[in-house]
C-alpha cells in the first residue's frame, strides 16, 4: 500500500520541469578559438519556452513566448507562471538543473522583478546519473534509450533558428510551438527515467519529512510498503535495514539496533 492512500495533512509536492533558451547573437571576427566580449553581443538569450509536471500527475504544464517576444529576447509574459509553481514546490526535478535550468530561470526572475521563490530541495538526474553509474552518456536522450526505451523527440539548430525570427514572424510562431512540444516531452521522459534511477539515488530528499503520519515510511517515495530484513552497519552502531517494496530503494532504521550495554563494550579502530 502506498502512504499517498493514508497520508494526512501536507503532501510533498515534487515539480519536474524544464527550459529551454534563445541563442545569443553576436558580433565576431572569426569561428575559430574566438573570445567573444560582452561589447560584441547584439542580442542577449532569453528564454522561449518552460514545461513543468507534478510527479505523478497526467498534466503536462507549459508556456512559451510570442516570436515578437522571442525576436525581443523578452520573456516576462511567461517567467511569472514558473515562478509561482517553484515557489509552491516543496521539491523541483531537472536534468542539468544544479548547473543549467536552476540557474537560466534564477537569472530570468531577478532581471524580470521577481523575488527568491519558497525555499525547495533540487534532484538533478544528471548529476545523480554521473555519480552513481558508469554509462558511456549521460545525456537524457541516451538515457532514456537505455533505461525506458524511450527518447527525446528529434530537433536540431535550425529550429532554435526559426523560433527567433531568422525566417520570418510565422516561421517563428510554428516554430515555437514545435519547441514546446518538445520541451513537454523532455519532462515526461524525465519522469520515467527518474523513476528507474531513484532507489539507487542515496542522497534523495527525506520525503517522510513532508507527512503527518506515525509508521516508518520510505524516504525516498512515501511508501509504507517496507520488507524488514538484516541489518547496516557502520562503525559505531548496528541499524535494521528494509527494503521499499514500492520503488525497491534500501533504507534503515534512525537509531541503533543495540543495547546501552553492547555500545558501552563496543571499541573501534584507531583512525588514521
Amino acid at each position: 500500500m502506498k502512504i499517498n492512500d493514508l497520508a494526512k495533512g501536507h503532501t510533498p509536492k515534487i515539480l519536474l520541469f524544464d527550459l529551454e533558451t534563445s541563442p545569443v547573437e553576436a558580433l565576431v571576427w572569426g569561428l575559430w578559438k574566438q573570445r567573444i566580449s560582452p561589447e560584441s553581443v547584439i542580442k542577449d538569450w532569453s528564454c522561449l519556452s518552460w514545461s513543468a509536471k507534478w510527479l505523478s500527475a497526467s498534466e503536462v504544464m507549459g508556456e512559451s513566448v510570442t516570436p515578437e517576444e522571442a525576436m525581443n529576447r523578452t520573456d516576462k509574459s511567461i517567467m511569472k507562471n514558473l515562478w509561482n509553481l517553484i515557489d509552491e514546490s516543496d521539491i523541483i526535478m531537472a536534468h542539468n538543473g544544479y548547473k543549467f535550468d536552476r540557474r537560466k530561470m534564477n537569472a530570468r526572475f531577478i532581471l524580470n522583478g521577481l523575488k527568491p521563490p519558497s525555499p525547495y530541495q533540487i534532484i538533478d538526474t544528471l548529476k545523480e546519473s554521473r555519480k552513481l553509474f558508469a554509462f558511456s552518456s549521460h545525456k537524457l536522450d541516451y538515457l532514456g534509450k537505455l533505461l525506458v526505451s524511450r527518447q527525446k523527440l528529434e530537433t536540431n539548430y535550425k529550429l532554435w533558428k526559426r523560433c527567433i525570427g531568422v525566417f520570418g514572424e510565422e516561421e517563428a510562431k510554428s516554430a515555437l510551438s514545435e519547441m514546446l512540444t518538445y520541451c513537454k516531452g523532455d519532462v515526461s521522459l524525465l519522469e520515467e527515467v527518474y523513476i528507474e534511477i531513484r532507489p539507487w539515488i542515496q542522497s534523495h530528499p527525506n520525503l517522510g519529512l513532508y507527512y503527518d503520519i506515525v509508521d516508518e515510511v520510505c524516504p525516498v517515495c512515501g511508501s509504507d510498503d517496507l520488507h524488514w530484513k538484516g541489518f547496516y552497519y557502520t562503525p559505531a552502531g548496528r541499524y535494521r535495514a528494509f527494503r521499499c517494496e514500492n520503488c525497491g530503494a534500501m533504507g534503515r532504521s534512525r537509531y541503533v539496533d543495540i543495547s546501552p550495554d553492547q555500545r558501552r563494550k563496543l571499541v573501534r579502530s584507531v583512525a588514521r
